[in-house]
């Protein structure tokens, strides 16, 4: 062999190695070195059914959500922890429970642990930057988020709510203008602040909350653009983005009536439209080409599937799809909204991409929840746990191969104020237990107040959601699943399922001593009570008539000389002390907006 050849082998086999290992690296990161840790796109929506995208059998136009599971694996059996947009978007930032939130604004409204807990709107991140911004942002990535937040807290945070250029509280009947929408803006760049001190390296186009009249309308191209922008500037990964929609928020016809005011975004009017998704026009010409009602529920969920779908293309784009994590989520349902049942409440649909960790084309059909997503992103990125950061999931990477995973769990825990639920794959057990105070609540309260004071989270409207059910009320709950798969035959009080009800009560029993706090006659203490108090109670909220906040008092129940449910002198006084705070409150604000238009 001549001396050159035998020269050039010798040198090609040298540097294999280090042809392999630069191999390896593009590879791992779609074309761009970062340790092999892949970027990470959480896609959180607001209010979906598994019925509202075609790849889990809805009768809808989503082409890159189908795309989407198509290419990765779509969870079946999905579930968040908590059924409104406050405690579920905690345990998406979290991985915890809401339940086991030690924010000030908690603390406040339910206590210390000693008393049952009661999560609902009342939870907020810590300033221990306990999440997975800050957490992910020290080890070395850049974290981002754009889109609704809802998880503000005066009480954690004072500070922003006392300076200059502290949160303004717009009131409702504003009028659209200059004026008002430099307000809004001005809460938007509050918002931006306040998420970097939780320890985000990034936020841009955010909402504190749900966007109050006159600026309520969706506006997804104003989120997808910082979205795309925030990509563009981090392509060199690694990143995590925290990607946070309106939609499909509200009820169905808002989504349509949004897309004729294209100029009103979370920081009031702006100039013009960006140009990142597909014309509103076209897109709703492409609707009725496909056959469906472009004034339907198709249109929202066409619109949201239309923002996945610029994001996706904009990772292709620049080479780095392979290496992204996407997952797409909503928070919670659209028909059980407050509730923990399974249908239309705490079951979700979930799919995630990664072309270079998750075989295409997989179904997982094991019981996974929101608060598993938090441990799956410390072990991508391979961070090391802070000793004090509480985690209540596990993570998603043993399913990642085929959807299977051996001794995975076999039941699920939920939580929704005054209600808990076990979950396995057939059965739901759900326990309602109400605390001393509400007890003496729903005792004093008149029939057309009863809906309120019995709803899991204390509110008419929002909080009787699931009250179609006719069991909603009943302090102990037990459904099969797969028979019964929308829980309307509530076989808690069937003789022949005494041994169902104590597995499952058992399961619960052991999910609420590893969470610590007291709850019914499951963890006696505080002001956990036992069920059997309010029976009367229940049977007259079973015979009302509920519809949102509308609720029709049979005239047989109005003459019933034994429900009088007067409330006490104290409770009277108690209510119209709040009434005039709240009126003084508005009245300072108009004061305080007059003042300034004067100057």
């Amino acid at each position: 062999m001549p001396y050159c050849i035998r020269l050039f082998l010798l040198l090609l086999l040298a540097f294999a190695p280090y042809a392999r290992a630069d191999q390896l690296n593009r590879n791992s990161s779609g074309g761009r070195t970062s340790g092999g840790r892949p970027n990470i796109i959480m896609f959180l929506i607001d209010d979906q059914n598994p019925s509202s995208i075609a790849a889990f059998g809805g009768d809808t136009y989503t082409p890159n959500l189908d795309r989407m599971a198509k290419e990765g694996m779509k969870f079946t059996r999905a579930y968040v922890s908590s059924s409104v947009c406050t405690p579920s978007r905690y345990s998406f930032l979290t991985g915890r429970f809401a339940g086991n939130s030690h924010s000030k604004l908690y603390a406040d409204a339910v206590g210390g642990k000693e008393n049952q807990g009661l999560p609902n709107f009342n939870v907020a991140l810590e300033r221990d930057r306990n999440n997975i911004g800050n957490i992910l942002r020290e080890a070395g990535y850049t974290t981002g988020f754009v889109g609704k937040f809802h998880l503000t807290s005066s009480l954690d945070f004072p500070e922003f709510y006392k300076r200059k250029d502290k949160w303004i509280n717009i009131p409702k009947d504003a009028s659209p203008g200059p004026e008002t929408s430099a307000q809004f803006k001005q809460n938007e760049r509050w918002m931006r602040r306040y998420l970097k001190t939780l320890g985000f390296s990034w936020a841009k186009n955010v909402y504190p909350e749900n966007v109050r009249p006159p600026y309520s309308m969706h506006n997804p191209e104003w989120t997808t653009v910082a979205a795309l922008e925030f990509i563009e500037e981090n392509k060199d990964g690694p990143f995590y983005l925290h990607l946070c929609s309106t939609l499909l928020h509200g009820p169905d016809k808002s989504w349509r009536k949004s897309m004729d005011h294209p100029l009103i975004t979370g920081e009031g009017e702006v100039e013009s439209l960006p140009k990142v998704m597909t014309p509103r026009a076209e897109l709703l010409k492409t609707i009725t080409e496909k056959g469906f009602d472009s004034n339907s529920h198709v249109a929202g969920e066409a619109w949201i599937d239309d923002s996945l779908g610029a994001i996706l293309r904009k990772l292709k784009a620049l080479e780095i799809d392979d290496n992204t994590l996407v997952i797409f989520a909503p928070d919670h349902g659209r028909e059980g909204k407050a509730s923990v049942f399974s249908h239309g409440s705490c079951q979700v649909p979930m799919i995630m991409r990664w072309p270079k960790g998750i075989p295409a084309g997989q179904v997982c059909e094991e019981l996974v929840q929101n608060i598993d997503l938090v441990p799956t992103f410390f072990e991508l990125g391979k961070v090391e746990k802070p000793e004090s950061y509480r985690v209540d999931g596990q993570s998603l990477t043993p399913l990642f191969e085929n959807g299977i995973a051996k001794d995975w769990r076999n039941h699920l825990y939920l939580e929704m104020g005054t209600a808990r639920a076990t979950v396995t794959k057939d059965w739901s057990y759900i326990a309602v237990r109400y605390t001393k105070d509400q007890i003496a609540d729903i005792k004093r309260a008149t029939p057309q107040n009863l809906p309120k004071a019995m709803s899991y989270i204390g509110r008419l409207g929002i909080g009787v959601r699931g009250a179609d059910r006719p069991g909603f009320f009943d302090e102990d709950q037990l459904y099969h699943l797969k028979r019964d798969p929308k829980e309307m035959k509530n076989l808690a009080y069937d003789i022949g399922q005494i041994t169902r009800m104590k597995e499952m009560r058992y399961l619960m029993q052991h999910d609420l001593e590893v969470i610590g706090r007291p709850f019914g006659e499951f963890i006696p203490g505080g002001n956990a009570t036992e069920p059997g108090q309010i029976d009367e109670q229940i049977e007259i909220v079973k015979q009302l008539k509920i519809k949102g906040k509308t609720v029709t008092v049979p005239e047989a129940l109005k003459k019933d000389p034994g429900v009088t449910g007067e409330p006490t002198p104290d409770n009277k006084a108690k209510r119209k002390a709040k009434r005039e705070a709240r009126k003084k409150a508005r009245e300072e604000v108009k004061s305080n907006n007059q003042r300034k238009s004067d100057k």
